[in-house]
């Protein structure tokens, strides 16, 4: 009786109070999940061409309960998916509820498989993504991994956006996990992801990408990088790093790993993924005087009509700093100082400045801060701190030297700079949208403050179109067009390396920007000047995107008016 009643008790306990328990430990010995990939969201560029897409392809599992000819099951896998019978062998025969065996095969081959109607072999439709243009932004895009999920560039930064919810295939199964074929199967649909739109326009990164590839190789040089971006907005139209990659094959470092190891690889990997225009900082050298000129000209120490002399050097403390222009300048206006791009001309102004006003002006342009762009791993200005900046650190802050920027940091700057006077920040995504064009979203961006008046906006742009139009910058002169910019040439540390890092920055048309590039080329050979070897290159970046963009010579709209006239 004792014995009766314990076991009543027990199965009492189990029936009422452990019901929901054993209830889920059942479905679960007799349910077999298996998840349906979503497909993830395409990415395209401003003019509706897709970037980023899908591609079909299948996975292949076996189930080993279910498996009634093993031998077979081992030879077609072998034979058709090509690989090691021993590898095939070992996965077909672990006794787990389901085995991969193999991922990203494409359909043909998976369709191929299905045909031979193998029990316990599993044919599931994938997606991996497909880049149709190869190397295109692909230190922009970035790409996905083998679960198809974003691991660099917009597609990890997008991530939650592009990547959908998987769905499932449900099947019964009976205590040994073999199918039950009368019980059919369960099916939860999967979400595919949201599709983001960009402001890159692909034709302007194929200009641009082309002419860097052709600065590459004439210049023998480490890299090129390009931006062309919207001043008033902060929209990026094209970011150019090269040499890129093949989105389709990021893996392949298309040198020779022998004797590397597998550290040494992935090193290598992740240099030639890196993004230079915001993972990378440089010395600006002397397109940042236009940020020095902008300060000066807010703080009110210096005007356009202000003389200065240039003996060709300038002494701060012990240092004697000289100009590009050993024999100087002599007599010279600001103006004049910022065409002929004049060393001494911006050691005084920056003593006029000084350290607390340069410093605050730092603060107020944003340059202490990150853009904020819409891309991981932006790196941070590298500057003194306040209490460091000496005599000889402030003169050479002045020209662009002894710290460090970003690209992007500096042509964001330039941006608010001339484009009136409030603070952008850059960004690629612009709007988030369903398969069928359906608006889902606008995405917006932090709306900055006025860091200089409209007055100093407008000086700015007057004086660096004189720059162009008659000082160093003519190299980037096209006719009919109105350009300002700004050249620079600096060297890398350490400084007895004799390395150089040449750049041009520019912006189309210079009363009104509707665009700005800036062209950096990282250890040219040979000559290494700005002005000679980066502005050349601008000027074949406008000449080929300024009438794509509708920004017409003045030549023609005068001709236009005219016309309007009669």
């Amino acid at each position: 009786m004792a014995a009766m009643l314990f076991l009543i008790g027990r199965l009492g306990y189990l029936m009422l109070l452990r019901a929901d328990y054993y209830s889920e430990k059942a479905q679960d010995l007799h349910e077999r999940e298996r998840s349906i990939k979503a497909a993830r969201g395409k990415i395209l560029d401003c003019n509706g061409k897709v970037l980023a897409d899908n591609k079909t392809v299948c996975t292949i599992s076996v189930i080993h309960s279910q498996i009634k000819e093993p031998e077979k099951v081992i030879d077609v896998l072998t034979e058709e998916l090509g690989l090691e019978r021993d590898q095939v062998k070992k996965r077909v025969e672990k006794n787990s509820s389901i085995e991969r065996i193999k991922t990203n095969v494409d359909k043909q081959t998976g369709d191929k498989i299905r045909e031979y109607d193998l029990a316990g072999v599993k044919v599931d439709e994938d997606y991996k993504r497909n880049y149709p243009y190869g190397n295109l932004a692909s230190k922009v895009l970035g790409f996905t991994g083998s679960d198809n999920q974003g691991i660099v560039g917009l597609e990890v930064k997008y991530e939650s956006i592009l990547k959908g919810t998987d769905g499932q295939i449900l099947t019964m199964t009976d205590a040994r996990g073999v199918e039950l074929s009368d019980t059919g199967e369960g099916r939860k649909e999967p979400v595919s992801g949201k599709n983001l739109i960009l402001s890159l326009d692909a034709n302007l990164q194929e200009y641009a990408q082309q002419a860097a590839y052709q600065a590459l190789e004439q210049k023998q040089a480490d890299s090129v990088s390009i931006i062309l971006m919207r001043p008033g907005n902060g929209e990026i139209l094209a970011m150019v790093n090269v040499p890129e990659y093949d989105l389709n094959d990021p893996f392949n470092l298309k040198k020779s790993t022998n004797g590397m190891s597998q550290q040494e690889i992935q090193d290598e990997r992740n240099k030639m993924w890196r993004n230079g225009c915001i993972n990378d900082t440089y010395e600006p050298g002397s397109t940042f005087k236009i940020i020095t000129a902008s300060a000066a000209l807010e703080e009110g120490v210096v005007t356009p009509e202000d003389t200065f002399s240039c003996p060709g050097f300038r002494i701060v403390d012990d240092r004697r700093i000289r100009c590009h222009k050993t024999t100087g300048h002599g007599s010279e206006t600001f103006v004049q100082g910022v065409m002929n791009s004049c060393n001494p001309v911006f050691i005084e102004v920056g003593q006029r400045l000084g350290t607390d006003a340069f410093y605050r002006y730092f603060q107020q342009f944003g340059l202490l801060e990150k853009t904020g762009i819409d891309l991981p791993g932006e790196a941070g200005t590298i500057m003194h701190q306040k209490k460091d900046i000496g005599p000889v650190e402030l003169a050479t802050i002045s020209f662009g030297q002894s710290f460090q920027i970003t690209p992007i940091r500096l042509a964001a700057t330039v941006c608010s700079l001339i484009n009136g006077g409030h603070q952008i920040t850059p960004h690629f995504g612009v709007e988030v949208r369903e398969d069928d064009g359906t608006l889902l979203e606008t995405l917006s961006y932090k709306e900055g403050k006025q860091i200089v008046s409209e007055q100093v906006s407008k000086t700015m742009r007057t004086i660096l179109e004189k720059v162009v139009s008659e000082g160093g910058g003519k190299k980037a002169y096209i006719e009919g067009y109105h350009i300002g910019g700004k050249t620079a040439t600096s060297e890398t540390l350490p400084r007895s390396a004799n390395k150089y890092i040449s750049s041009f920055l520019g912006f189309v048309p210079a009363e009104d920007p509707r665009i700005l590039g800036i062209c950096i080329i990282n250890n040219p050979q040979g000559v290494y000047y700005g002005g000679t070897i980066c502005a050349p290159v601008m000027r074949t970046v406008f000449e080929n995107i300024l009438p794509y963009l509708g920004i017409e010579k003045e030549a023609a709209q005068e001709t236009d008016a005219i016309r309007t006239m009669d």
